[in-house]
């Protein structure tokens, strides 16, 4: 059927492939950790808390019992713990598929074990040291792909580039997790064009959930889930599409495809303008290294 909405039964096989979710205990992330188990990959739980991790491992085993699912301990607010996980990976595997970098934070204002503002720390210097960590062996596996997960609020952001951690300024929890979210996509698309010359291996897709119900919705916002919301299950489906889907090029980001993008199939969508300024993009790259030490 002509433009049929693209869904799970679309996904290839993902059988041979080895697969990173970072923060796959809950919502999204447990959702395409799933779904990719019930299509063969092998799959890695990068999780802060093991315990549920185990639990998660062992709910995708009882429905997919030949699935090969494993549990390692990543928290992204700590540069230490990035590097022990990236250790235990590269010794336990010698090549990297995906690596969809979804786990994020929206938690009220803290720092991180290193001294940055918890959000942007975790949701994007996190995931910056993680994929500068394991890159070389994305970049040896054939087809391989990074997936970076952001969300509709990078469009609010009004990033401050000299106060990345929120020193100078009165502080907004919104628009920290905004200018977090707007980070990934210039990290997305930075890396993008820093691997062109190099044959765009890894590609670099990105992608967001719309407004996807969850577990940490209180109040108001709760309350409009009756009308915007939408399961986990659609909300994983752009970032399984970010993933998967054979005709993705580097640089393409995904979302749902109807109202405003907050629920609907997932469809190539486009980023605010501000999210493609590649002076910005590169400021933001320099100072990640500057502060994470991970020099790509």
């Amino acid at each position: 059927m002509a433009n049929k909405p693209w869904s799970a039964d679309d996904i290839p096989t993902q059988q041979g492939r080895i697969s990173v979710v970072t923060g796959s205990t809950s919502g999204v992330g447990k959702e395409t950790a799933r779904v990719l188990a019930k299509k063969q990959s092998t799959v890695v739980l990068a999780v802060r808390n093991v315990s549920k991790g185990e639990k998660v491992a062992a709910e995708i085993r009882a429905d997919y019992p030949d699935t090969d699912i494993s549990v390692m301990q990543l928290d992204l607010s700590s540069l230490r713990s990035i590097q022990a996980f990236s250790s235990q990976f590269l010794a336990t595997f010698d090549s990297l598929d995906l690596l969809i970098n979804n786990a994020g934070v929206a938690c009220p204002y803290a720092k991180t074990d290193d001294g940055f503002e918890i959000l942007m720390g975790t949701n994007h210097l996190g995931h910056f040291a993680l994929v500068g960590h394991l890159l070389e062996t994305l970049k040896k596996t054939p087809n391989s792909r990074v997936v970076v997960v952001s969300a509709g609020a990078h469009k609010a952001s009004k990033i401050d580039l000299d106060d990345l951690n929120w020193e100078k300024r009165k502080y907004s929890n919104f628009m920290a997790y905004a200018d977090s979210k707007l980070a990934n996509l210039y990290f997305a698309y930075e890396l993008k064009r820093r691997l062109e010359p190099e044959g765009d291996n890894p590609i670099v897709t990105a992608a967001h959930p719309g407004w996807t119900t969850s577990e940490l919705q209180r109040g108001v916002v709760k309350f409009l889930n009756i009308f915007f919301g939408q399961s986990k299950e659609m909300g994983a489906l752009p970032t399984l599409r970010a993933a998967t889907d054979e005709s993705a090029s580097s640089g393409d980001f995904f979302g749902p495809q109807d109202f405003f993008e907050l629920h609907g199939a997932p469809i190539k969508v486009e980023s605010s303008k501000q999210s493609h300024d590649i002076v910005a993009a590169r400021k933001l790259w320099t100072l990640s290294e500057e502060l994470t030490g991970i020099n790509y």
